[in-house]
């Protein structure tokens, strides 16, 4: 009676396993628990995410600016930073400005806003940038017709340098708005 193929590579004075697979020790010759063939875990790499917390307060920006460039140096994606600080800059802004209710009495702080920001490698090619914020209201895409006006510009800016860019809903309450950026170093 011949063995199937996979079989003839687990016995002893054979060639070695298929690349990739590997045999389980755990228990002597002819038991069914030697017979199995397991692939090797994968190597760990390190983790490409990473979020800030932001409070609400007029710093937020420029916190989440060297958040952006910290990390992006980090991953060696320094070539993305102009695009990825200007998305960020304009996200923050809008979940500072627009997504956190103001203090009452207005003398107090506005101290733990429920604002995160998360940067993550998606494939290679993709950094994402998001903005968590506690507020259920969708971003307003204005449809302004003065290219001067002083607000209403922030989602103009992430639409011409994002690839994609959107909002999901968060449960119980909260959205996340976010945008895609290339990685490619074109230079």
């Amino acid at each position: 009676m011949s063995l199937p193929a996979y079989e003839r590579l687990r016995l002893p004075g054979h060639a070695a396993p298929q690349a990739g697979l590997t045999v389980t020790p755990d228990a002597p010759p002819g038991t069914p628990g030697r017979s199995r063939l397991t692939r090797p875990d994968p190597p760990r790499t390190a983790p490409r995410s990473a979020a800030l917390r932001l409070t609400g307060a007029e710093q937020d920006c420029g916190r989440a600016r060297d958040f952006v460039r910290s990390t992006l140096g980090e991953w060696s994606l320094d070539h993305c930073s102009a695009d990825a600080l200007a998305v960020v800059t304009e996200l923050a802004a809008n979940a500072v400005l627009h997504a956190v209710p103001d203090p009452w009495p207005p003398t107090r702080a506005r101290g733990d806003a429920g604002i995160w920001l998360r940067l993550s490698l998606r494939r290679p090619a993709h950094l994402v940038c998001a903005v968590t914020d506690p507020s259920d209201h969708p971003p307003v895409y204005p449809h302004t017709t003065d290219p001067l006006d002083e607000h209403g510009r922030g989602l103009r800016i992430i639409d011409a340098l994002a690839q994609h860019w959107g909002w999901t809903r968060r449960r119980p309450m909260g959205k996340t708005v976010w945008a895609m950026l290339p990685t490619d170093d074109l230079a």
